[in-house]
């Protein structure tokens, strides 16, 4: 699963690569990643001529701005990739779109999974057909946060165990199963414990975890798991390589040598030490 530091890569390559440019031609040789549209012709009618202004990102949503008014909505968070080609390159069997510029090649979106989506929305309705992101939490990446603000916002969660608080996108944007876990490593703070244990200093600890897990990661593209589903617009895996618990159970821990446990929380697996997270 692709979180909030791979969907930033993502954007910041797009916004750069097709930023400024106008489609020439859009075709959906697969099927299944445009359920929103009633025909593949509609979609095709809808981006076809548009220019592309810039590129941001909702959550974990790309969200490319034309200069018509819509929206090309693009979600990989869950399986899918997108890939910057050449007109001539061989296109892969599993490619569910092609979108060719003007200037510049394509924009291939290619899912083995079945669960990458695309679908064009008038930009200021991307609320109405999105209805998760009228509530949406705070984005650490998107617009610097205050520690103050996050310990009052996250203070509203008193009984809320810490791990299930990472995960509620409503308190805090772009933050899944292995950025939460990264998260509370760095903080030394076990996922099962509620948030009104935390002391103020845990809190403190707790912001900078969160801030500066997901920066690093993104400054350094994002990791790939094992699942090598997320790949960057040239095909390459995230260059984060500092995940400290995240699929490592039975390996040493990083910071005290103890060894990594993978227990389940909600049937799920989630990855601690539990020697230094306290």
């Amino acid at each position: 699963m692709a979180e909030a530091p791979e969907i930033e890569t993502l954007r910041r390559d797009l916004d750069r690569e097709i930023g400024g440019k106008r489609i020439k031609t859009v075709e959906v040789p697969g099927s299944g990643s445009i359920p929103r549209h009633s025909s593949k012709k509609q979609f095709v009618g809808l981006l076809e001529g548009a220019k592309v202004t810039s590129v941001v990102r909702r959550d974990l949503l790309l969200v490319a701005k034309l200069d018509t008014g819509d929206a090309l909505v693009t979600d990989v968070s869950r399986g899918g990739h997108l890939r910057r080609a050449a007109n001539k390159d061989e296109v892969d069997k599993a490619t569910k779109t092609v979108i060719t510029f003007t200037q510049g090649g394509q924009l291939r979106a290619i899912d083995s999974t079945g669960n990458l989506e695309q679908f064009v929305v008038a930009f200021d309705q991307l609320d109405e057909a999105v209805p998760e992101l009228v509530d949406l939490g705070l984005d650490v990446l998107d617009e610097p946060v205050s520690w103050t603000i996050f310990g009052n916002r996250i203070l509203r969660h008193r009984d809320v165990k810490i791990r299930n608080l990472l995960l509620d996108r409503t308190v805090l944007a772009g933050v899944g199963p292995v950025y939460a876990d990264e998260i509370l490593h760095a903080s030394g703070l076990r996922p099962d414990r509620d948030v009104a244990s935390m002391s103020t200093q845990e809190i403190r600890r707790f912001f900078r975890a969160v801030v500066e897990t997901l920066h690093e990661s993104a400054k350094h593209r994002g990791l790939t798991t094992s699942d090598g589903e997320y790949k960057d617009l040239a095909g390459k895996p995230g260059g984060w390589a500092e995940q400290q618990v995240y699929e490592r159970d039975g390996e040493a821990c990083l910071r005290c040598r103890g060894t990594i446990s993978k227990i389940r929380m909600a049937n799920k697996p989630v990855f601690l030490c539990e020697e230094c997270q306290v």
